[in-house]
């Protein structure tokens, strides 16, 4: 009997369940609050993310880590917040060759590390990193998907492939492991700066000028830092940063509007946590640590971290963009 593991019950979490229980026998969807867990468990939603999509019957929801144990593939699911922490809880718990998949799009601060390098120091570094233009309330409405993983071991990109795998989710296996994982972090920059600029209101020639530089800043960063600069252009580099620089749903471009239109947020009044504003520090000072100049890392971190006004930082951009 196959068990798979998922560490995290929000929108991906959940979506990520819902897929994987078409191929596997039982799902362990792992979360903290007890009361969601009898909720989900005993009316088969998660009325907190998706009230309107019932779950498979072999989702499980527990808040019991010793119900991982058994599990091949565990997905975390989780903020890049809150990574460390949770790697923590799991070791001397599961099994050491269990597979562990990331789907975290961030950078530990001040340490710069990625998630990967994190599971590294818990765990072995044949981790499965998961990246793509995918929004999960897309994949739990099991929408047409393509994503691409990545793993020094392919063995283990094999299976959790096997398991992702379904007529509507596609999933492409790369061996970049360090351009897939940043990708999914200079995806986020690049959408605040391309919301700072429609917040702006910009003009569209401009806007989609920027949105060129931003991928060629990417291409340039995956270079410099040791991945390969053709991950720019997978699923995972292009398509990610396309998504997420041009939805409305995308929540890192309507961190970019507000900073756009002025308005300061306060993150932790609003209980959102945006993942891009806490990537731009580390980001920056990856590019400083490489001799790397991007002229749309510094608009950003001008604007959302010097907190420059929009239009005298957009000035410096385009004085310095080519």
């Amino acid at each position: 009997m196959e068990k798979v593991g998922v560490m995290g019950a929000g929108s991906l979490g959940t979506a990520l369940a819902q897929t994987i229980s078409e191929n596997v026998d039982e799902v362990y969807m792992h979360l903290r609050r007890e009361e969601l867990k009898d909720s989900i468990n005993e009316s088969r939603y998660n009325a907190e993310y998706y009230p309107n999509t019932r779950l498979k019957d072999n989702i499980i929801a527990t808040t019991d880590l010793n119900d991982l144990k058994e599990c091949s593939i565990i997905f975390l699911a989780i903020p890049s917040s809150a990574f460390r922490t949770s790697l923590e809880s799991i070791k001397g718990v599961i099994s050491e060759d269990t597979v562990l998949v990331t789907t975290a799009k961030g950078i530990e601060y001040p340490s710069l590390k990625s998630m990967g390098n994190l599971i590294g120091e818990y765990f072995d570094g044949d981790f499965v990193a998961l990246s793509g233009p995918n929004f999960a309330s897309e994949i739990m409405l099991n929408l047409a998907t393509v994503s691409n993983i990545a793993s020094r071991n392919r063995a283990n990109s094999e299976k959790v492939k096997s398991v992702l795998s379904t007529p509507q989710f596609k999933v492409k296996i790369i061996g970049d492991v360090i351009g897939l994982e940043i990708c999914g972090v200079l995806k986020n920059i690049n959408a605040i700066a391309n919301g700072i600029c429609e917040g702006m209101n910009i003009n569209e020639n401009a806007r989609f000028g920027v949105l060129t530089k931003g991928f060629e800043d990417t291409k340039n960063i995956i270079k410099n830092i040791g991945g390969h600069e053709s991950t720019a252009g997978e699923y995972c580099g292009f398509g990610d940063l396309v998504l997420t620089s041009t939805s409305l749903e995308s929540r890192n471009h309507t961190l970019g509007m507000l900073y756009g239109q002025r308005i300061i947020v306060d993150e932790k009044a609003s209980g959102i946590v945006f993942e891009g504003k806490n990537s731009i520090m580390a980001v920056k000072d990856i590019c400083d640590k490489h001799n790397i100049e991007s002229v749309i890392v510094n608009f950003v971190y001008d604007v959302i971290v010097k907190q420059i006004k929009p239009t005298k930082a957009f000035n410096t951009l385009w004085q310095n963009i080519e």
